[in-house]
């Protein structure tokens, strides 16, 4: 099926109830593969013991958070520019998810740094910019609510979501610019990964396992979404007759 054919909500709906069941499976079985070859094959790290296995589910939650919020700006494109018919109905759906792989993200980290810098939180350039990653998500959801005609929303959604990219660069690239207590890049480097194959291959299975459940939780949100869209058309139609 060519994608643009899922411009139309009922192909989407058809295509989508038969791509979940396969997505839930890969994703159950890359976690239980994922979590178990890092809870009890890798071994503890030579600094931090077994306090190190916080990162296989810490990192995906980062990552993620990250590319939940570019794949909305993609579809705000999408609802601002090519005027597609489902941009909208992505946006809306995947910023709660995106907001709760965030808090994950932060709360993980917290655990992580507590043992590892002495401290829950700082005011780190990472931390705190992935902190207003969480708040622009939060933003966005109430936009969402606050607008009760969903074009206008649309519109004003995916205005923010676009001014609020340029804080990606600003967590990527924080490492780099400012002298912060989190570690610099050691997966995506121009030299190669710094992480021993030992730790890399669990922690790629994990974060390729979370990507398809963010795909399965996106699909089963974008399936509501239109379902209650069109349950409002039916009342708005039935309240006019």
């Amino acid at each position: 099926m060519p994608i643009i054919d899922l411009a139309n909500p009922t192909r989407f709906l058809a295509f989508s109830g038969r791509a979940l069941p396969w997505l839930w499976g890969i994703a159950v079985i890359g976690l239980a593969v994922g979590l178990y070859w890092a809870l009890f094959v890798v071994p503890p790290d030579f600094r931090q013991g077994d306090t190190v296995r916080i990162m296989f589910i810490h990192v995906p939650f980062a990552w993620l958070s990250m590319a939940c919020y570019g794949v909305m700006a993609i579809a705000a494109l999408g609802t601002l520019v090519w005027r597609h018919p489902l941009a909208d109905v992505l946006q809306k759906s995947a910023a709660p998810i995106g907001a709760a792989f965030t808090f994950l993200a932060l709360l993980t980290g917290a655990l992580w740094g507590r043992p590892t810098w002495g401290t829950y939180w700082i005011w780190d350039a990472r931390l705190t910019s992935v902190l207003i990653l969480f708040l622009i998500y939060l933003g966005l959801i109430a936009l969402w609510r606050a607008v009760e005609d969903p074009s206008k929303a649309a519109r004003a959604v995916s205005i923010l979501t676009l001014v609020g990219t340029v804080n990606l660069p600003i967590i990527k690239f924080s490492v780099d610019w400012w002298n912060t207590l989190h570690q610099p890049a050691s997966v995506f480097r121009l030299d190669g990964p710094t992480i021993h194959p030992s730790m890399l291959w669990p922690l790629l299975i994990m974060a390729a396992a979370m990507s398809v459940l963010f795909a399965a939780l996106l699909l089963m949100a974008m399936r509501n979404e239109i379902y209650r869209r069109r349950v409002r058309a039916m009342q708005i139609v039935a309240a006019g007759g």
